[in-house]
């Protein structure tokens, strides 16, 4: 497959561009600095804020996928862009605020949730609402555990819809290396459409 990967030097964005060319598939990987090429990664210089650019270089793929920082981000002009594209998919690596605790509240309107994060945390909910209310694109929002960090490449995950994942112990975890084993089990086998759903260890 060609997938156009908008975000790709971030720490999810370049860990999915590897995942998806290990897997033999082939990655546009666009960034304001996008690094080198490797084997099945083509780098490509684009500030993603521009539409009209982004529109002709994502033109032909076969899914686009952003990992863009929220706050950083016009949620409305990407979603208008890659629908101005005609590629069929587009996917987004979302955050866990939207996700709902046991008793129904979301992670984001809980007295503890961190302010450092709040800012970042608010943007994706709105881009989350935004793939909500747009029509005639087959998006997919996959939201982390609440910890998303670096970590092992286990190959396993356990995914959910709305309700904040957890193991026995409480703790809700998925390392950038699992997440993107997830996504790109979403891209190439597609499960999820019109939706957001989760994953987690």
């Amino acid at each position: 497959m060609k997938i156009a990967m908008v975000g790709a030097t971030g720490r999810a964005g370049s860990e999915i561009a590897s995942e998806l060319a290990r897997r033999g598939h082939d990655v546009l990987a666009i960034a304001r600095k996008p690094g080198d090429a490797s084997d099945h990664i083509t780098p490509l210089a684009l500030d993603a804020a521009d539409s009209d650019a982004l529109i002709n270089a994502i033109r032909g793929q076969d899914a686009v996928v952003s990992a863009m920082r929220f706050a950083d981000t016009d949620a409305a002009a990407l979603i208008a862009a890659v629908k101005a594209s005609g590629v069929p998919r587009f996917l987004v690596v979302g955050g866990a605020a939207s996700l709902k605790n046991p008793d129904g509240t979301r992670l984001f309107d809980s007295p503890h949730f961190p302010d450092a994060y709040r800012a970042e945390a608010g943007a994706g909910i709105a881009f989350l609402d935004a793939l909500k209310a747009s029509d005639g694109l087959d998006w997919t929002f996959l939201s982390p555990a609440m910890i998303f960090d670096v970590g092992p490449r286990t190959g396993s995950y356990h995914t959910g819809k709305d309700d904040l994942l957890v193991d026995g112990e409480g703790k809700s975890f998925i390392s950038f290396a699992d997440y993107a084993i997830a996504m790109a089990d979403e891209i190439e086998t597609p499960k999820h459409h019109i939706e957001r759903f989760t994953v987690a260890s």
